[in-house]
């Protein structure tokens, strides 16, 4: 585990980073565990239906490759303990484009949501792609989701709709809702 940020609320969440080194089998587990459930519960993140626990679990195993590069950052929300939520900041971008970096997989599991969970990594991405002197973040998502309305409560804009973008978990194609967010520049 890396920097752990010190992002607590009551003393019982916690957003860290971990590095390739802490993404170790049970941090894979947890995560796999969110994932699966993510998905299972609708969430349109890249995977489809059949998606089980090992399939989770790969996608992390896979994840490490970029976090030994350096390519991409990894949060994870604490909550006890146990990881319930994680979001990922990609910072591998062409030469035109090291100002900023993507915002991907965000997911809090399904028993954890409302709690504040997303509001806290999408803080901690802000930290970060200000740290790697990122002054814009890009994301996706589905139009008319609840992740629409928090990234749009926490500042994102619209930046246009790309129809029947991504295939549901349900089979059917969705609206994806491109979004960006300026960052402040660091004070100080």
């Amino acid at each position: 585990m890396t920097g752990a940020t010190g992002n607590e609320s009551a003393g019982r969440t916690r957003v860290e980073r971990l590095d390739s080194d802490a993404l170790d089998e049970g941090a894979v587990a947890e995560l796999g565990d969110v994932l699966h459930a993510c998905v299972d519960g609708g969430a349109s993140v890249g995977f489809v239906p059949p998606f089980g626990v090992a399939d989770a679990r790969r996608y992390w195993r896979d994840v490490r490759g970029s976090l030994v590069s350096g390519g991409r950052v990894l949060l994870v929300a604490r909550q006890d303990g146990r990881i319930t939520g994680t979001a990922q900041v990609m910072l591998a971008m062409p030469a035109n484009g090291r100002h900023r970096a993507d915002v991907g997989k965000v997911l809090v599991h399904p028993a954890a949501r409302r709690s504040g969970l997303g509001r806290a990594l999408m803080a901690e991405v802000e930290r970060v792609a200000l740290e790697h002197g990122r002054s814009l973040l890009v994301l996706d998502t589905v139009t008319d989701s609840a992740g629409e309305r928090l990234y749009q409560a926490i500042g994102y804009r619209a930046a246009g709709v790309i129809p029947g973008y991504a295939l549901s978990t349900r089979g059917t194609l969705e609206d994806t809702r491109v979004m960006f967010k300026v960052l402040p520049p660091i004070s100080g």
